[in-house]
């Protein structure tokens, strides 16, 4: 089955396939965009005429030549902002040394060209903008040429334009780009149907594409200058430090005394949250004229709570649940309904059954969510770092009780993502609060509040049953899958997909993975909402979102059904990827990245040592249609005790078409070794509703003394770009859980992986 990526309706959302594309001249600057956009410049004849020096939807040429892109999505760290100038600056021809970059607001003119919407997320960016980037690039290449040539009187097919100046070889004549846009002759315009019939280049004639050029955030990173969104300053600004209460979500604020609190010099106002986007509860903001001061009156004020409905719930609770629920035939829908899975399974010769578990993860980027509110006039400014910029203004907007129209959200760099700034939780104390004093607000969660607050990677209960026949051959799989889902959350039903079966909406991202590529001829995937944690544990998006979690079960049954079968897990898994019907293709590339890493890592070759092994995984995160092929090697040693220790992770990525291959290793590399976090490391609980970490003491994710070997190997085919940001995350664990079964015959089945697991298994 497919997961299909649906348009998100946005306010004001524009269709960019019905916009005219138009590349304008003024003496001010070559502007690229796309016209006739109801509130960007008017129609096209006076966008063409404009000397606009700003830039428009994707990139800017000034008078001096320096090219400006302007990036639509959240740059977190991963350098989208210098892939997607990268990709512009490939079919543009402009000298590298010309390239700028900025960060777009939330005007809907700056929606993904795909998604249209601006959110970034799923390791989406580079592959579903490639085309877009690519074209537009392209299309100012075209139109410097036609005038250039103008104007220096030659044959346009005679020119070239290469390194930011359009040559003509015969003449030996030649203008730069600053040449061009200063005589204001740059006129020619493209449809929607010209844009799609130009004639891209292919990879051999790339000449930047696939080369590690320098990543422009980087010098201001370095120097200083870039600007996160902690680093907003404003005129007249206070600041805002929130008093949570003692439970997740439900709470709500009875009564405030904040008489000690007006003796903390600057204290200005305690603001009860009244949300009416269900965002938030039971929250208060003390306000102060400093941040010291603002924490000083939080701690002040005594603030008495009714805990709501979900004040004795433990994440025992939440496990106990989501088992009811899986026991019971009537509940979830279906993801993938394949053949006949019970009587595939009544006839099989070998049935197996396993449950998989994960626990809540939390999200603990770097720079804490912060948000700065202001209103001028009408119209309210927000300055914070966010990856759903059509979801959040709305939010903001929610907050303060206007029409979204009458937000601005001013994008910043963010200190770390990962998903968890696809909420706007943050803006609401800041926006009300700023409501409330009559200034701006910046509000700064400290360590705990950001942790205690998140909106984490659900808990997950997973239970398949599988069956082989007579000769080891997969003929069944039953995969229920029971969790919060986050995307329902938030709300947007174009983010929902129909089940197989058509009997409600259900949240694919909760279950991508689990529609694998191999070929198993009776497959069910059943996707069951735990309302428990729901409401309990208001989750969110974590860094490989579902295939965290799915393929942490699909891989480690696909491992268990094959020592079953008496085969070698990876040549089970091969023999699986044939390619057949719906996964012709996908199964052919999946299974090149499992050999390429195997050979890397010498898998089947090497003679280890007792208590040694070596596991493999391989998926296709993030979703089915979406899919980047990655496969993995782990090579473990495990100790009497159960303790583990990683030795080496040998990763094998295809990712089509690289843009940039220091960037592609890096991002590899950092998501295989969340990957190892996650499966080793971390672990969030509930108890008593609350989350009961608060800091890196108690949630500990992977140290520095803790990382072991990794090799990566990419596969880079002139397929389409895939992504990378997320997908190794996800084949790390299931690796790992394999590895430990080679070495020392213990199969564990809940993440994070514990000595004392381990030990029990080895034991049992």
């Amino acid at each position: 089955m497919n997961t299909h990526i649906k348009k998100v309706s946005a306010q004001t959302s524009v269709d960019l396939s019905r916009r005219s594309f138009l590349v304008g001249a003024g003496t001010a600057g070559l502007v690229l965009g796309y016209a006739g956009v109801p509130g960007i410049v008017g129609d096209s004849a006076a966008f063409a005429a404009s000397a606009n020096f700003e830039p428009s939807v994707w990139y800017a040429i000034a008078p001096d030549g320096l090219v400006t892109v302007t990036c639509g999505k959240a740059d977190m760290g991963q350098h989208i902002a210098s892939t997607m100038a990268q990709i512009v600056a490939e079919e543009l021809g402009a000298n590298w040394k010309d390239m700028r970059v900025q960060l777009a607001s939330n005007d809907p003119k700056f929606n993904d060209p795909v998604l249209g919407a601006q959110i970034t997320g799923g390791s989406w960016s580079t592959m579903m903008n490639f085309d877009a980037m690519s074209r537009a690039g392209a299309a100012g290449r075209m139109a410097l040429a036609e005038a250039a040539a103008g104007l220096m009187k030659v044959p346009v097919e005679e020119v070239t334009v290469r390194d930011s100046v359009i040559a003509h070889g015969k003449s030996k004549k030649a203008m730069t780009f600053a040449e061009v846009v200063k005589s204001g002759k740059v006129t020619k315009t493209f449809t929607p149907d010209q844009l799609k019939a130009i004639t891209l280049k292919t990879p051999d004639q790339y000449t930047m594409i696939g080369v590690s050029v320098p990543q422009l955030d980087i010098p201001s990173k370095t120097n200083g200058t870039a600007k996160y969104g902690i680093d907003t300053f404003l005129p007249g600004m206070v600041y805002g430090k929130i008093v949570m209460p003692p439970v997740r979500f439900g709470a709500t604020v009875k009564s405030v005394d904040d008489s000690a609190a007006k003796k903390v010099p600057g204290f200005i106002k305690a603001v009860t949250l009244d949300d009416k986007t269900g965002t938030t509860s039971g929250w208060v903001v003390a306000v102060a004229s400093t941040y010291a001061n603002a924490r000083k009156a939080a701690e002040a004020l005594k603030v008495t709570y009714d805990n709501g409905p979900n004040r004795m719930i433990s994440s025992a609770a939440l496990l106990e649940e989501a088992q009811r629920l899986q026991r019971m035939d009537e509940t979830g829908l279906f993801f993938v309904k394949d053949g006949d899975t019970a009587a595939a399974l009544g006839s099989a010769a070998k049935v197996m059954e396993a449950e998989y578990t994960t626990n809540i993860n939390i999200h603990a980027p770097m720079e804490p969510m912060n948000a700065t509110a202001e209103q001028k006039g009408d119209i309210w400014h927000i300055y914070s770092g966010n990856q759903f910029a059509t979801r959040s203004g709305a939010i903001a907007a929610g907050a303060a009780g206007v029409d979204p129209k009458f937000v601005v959200l001013h994008q910043m760099w963010l200190g770390g993502g990962f998903g968890r700034r696809l909420d706007a939780d943050m803006m609401v104390p800041a926006v009300q609060a700023a409501k409330a004093v009559g200034k701006p607000v910046k509000v700064i969660y400290s360590r705990e509040d950001d942790m205690t607050m998140d909106f984490s990677r659900p808990l997950t209960y997973q239970k398949i049953k599988a069956g082989l026949d007579n000769d080891g051959k997969l003929v069944a799989l039953n995969h229920d899958v029971v969790s919060a889902w986050p995307t329902k959350r938030w709300g947007i039903p174009d983010f929902l997909s129909p089940s197989v079966d058509k009997k409600g909406a259900l949240d694919a991202f909760t279950v991508n993975g689990a529609d694998f590529f191999y070929s198993v001829p009776n497959h069910n995937v059943r996707a069951i909402l735990n309302e428990m944690a729901q409401n309990a544990t208001p989750s969110g998006q974590l860094r490989s979102v579902a295939p965290g979690w799915t393929f942490w079960a699909v891989e480690s049954m696909i491992d268990e059904l094959a020592h079953a079968a008496g085969k070698d897990p990876a040549q089970f898994r091969i023999a699986l990827l044939d390619g057949k019907g719906k996964n012709d293709g996908g199964a052919q590339r999946l299974r090149n990245t499992l050999l390429a890493a195997m050979g890397l890592a010498g898998y089947g070759t090497k003679q280890l040592p007792k208590g040694e092994g070596m596991g493999v995984a391989c998926v296709s995160s993030q979703e089915r249609a979406t899919a980047s092929w990655t496969a993995c090697v782990a090579h473990v040693a495990v100790a009497p005790s159960g303790e583990v220790k990683v030795r080496k992770l040998t990763v094998a990525t295809d990712v089509g078409t690289q843009v940039h291959p220091d960037n592609i290793r890096a991002q590899v590399e950092g998501a295989a070794l969340w990957g190892l976090s996650l499966a080793m490391y971390e672990k969030a609980t509930l108890k008593d509703g609350a989350i009961e970490q608060t800091n890196f003491d108690s949630y500990t994710p992977l140290r520095m003394s803790q990382l072991p070997e990794v090799a990566v190997s990419v596969i880079a085919n002139g397929e389409k770009a895939t992504g990378v940001g997320e997908p190794a995350v996800t084949v790390v664990a299931p690796a790992l859980a394999n590895a430990i079964f080679n070495a020392v015959g213990a199969r564990v089945r809940s993440l994070p992986i514990t000595a004392d697991a381990v030990k029990g298994a080895m034991k049992a």
